[in-house]
């Protein structure tokens, strides 16, 4: 008996830095009703077929994720994100090609990067690591890697060359420009500043991402059992999870609701929302 075939994607999410400038970890950081780590990990999770992995300090207590992620702590305090890259990346051998490996303070990441990213690694003859270039740097904890590169980077590690720089001279690399991002269209109009970039380092980044609102998102609800949508057609509202979707049109009391994403039906009131969402409400009639 032959097992299942291994996800073409997965991801990585990096939880157990230091987070000296910030303060306070930033894993656990409110963002519009959920945390950052959990966001992030619902985020990579809208954009990958295979499991999502956090890597976490030893013994760090995390906030909720979603059903079904993986968990595994980092052997040794700081040795920086390149150990990180190794354990997730090994954790998902098997189990998925490649994965987006992300730092755990993108609260505007958007599903349309991470598939934009992962799809230059697609293919036998694809590149090792995809790895864009925007907002002025290099950005290795927003890129695409095979997950083959874990032994490699726990092997730097050992060596005690812990910048992502020695991972890249040693396989090979496609480094994506801003140009070559918003060359696909989807991503262009769905983040066309690319604030999936966006990272939280200081009380002034996290300061500065709170007052930004939620995504615009488009609400329908749907069924004899609530209101109808205005003649416009669906609600624009502001809102960063389904919960925050259900609040704003407030949604009767008593009634049977089924969500739907973009057409696919979801259970977890917490799955993250970005711009560009549709959310539809099927509302049954009053419980009896």
């Amino acid at each position: 008996m032959t097992g299942s075939p291994a996800a073409r994607r997965g991801g990585v999410v990096l939880a157990g830095g230091r987070s000296v400038r910030m303060g306070t970890a930033k894993a656990a950081l409110e963002w519009h009703g959920s945390t950052f780590l959990r966001r992030t990990v619902g985020i990579v999770g809208r954009a990958v077929d295979g499991p999502v992995v956090v890597v976490r300090a030893s013994g760090q207590r995390l906030p909720d994720l979603p059903l079904g992620t993986l968990v595994v702590d980092d052997p040794r305090e700081d040795k920086g994100p390149v150990q990180g890259m190794a354990a997730g990346l090994t954790v998902l051998l098997g189990r998925a090609e490649s994965a987006f490996v992300a730092s755990t303070d993108l609260p505007f990441l958007h599903p349309a990067f991470v598939t934009t990213v992962l799809r230059a690694l697609d293919g036998p003859a694809g590149p090792d690591v995809v790895l864009p270039v925007a907002r002025g740097y290099q950005q290795p904890l927003a890129a695409g890697y095979r997950t083959g590169l874990g032994e490699l980077a726990a092997r730097l590690v050992e060596q005690d060359r812990l910048r992502p720089a020695f991972l890249f001279e040693a396989c090979a690399v496609l480094r994506l420009d801003e140009a070559a991002l918003r060359a696909d269209p989807v991503l262009a109009a769905l983040d066309p500043d690319l604030d999936s970039l966006l990272n939280v380092n200081t009380p002034a980044d996290y300061a500065a991402a709170r007052a930004r609102p939620a995504p615009a998102v488009a609400v329908r609800l749907v069924g004899a059992g609530g209101p109808p949508d205005p003649p416009g057609g669906p609600r624009l509202v502001p809102a960063a999870t389904i919960q925050e979707a259900a609040d704003a049109v407030r949604l009767p009391v008593g009634r049977a609701v089924t969500a739907a994403l973009n057409g696919a039906m979801v259970t977890d009131a917490a799955t993250p929302l970005v711009p560009g969402d549709a959310v539809s409400f099927l509302v049954a009639g009053p419980r009896g």
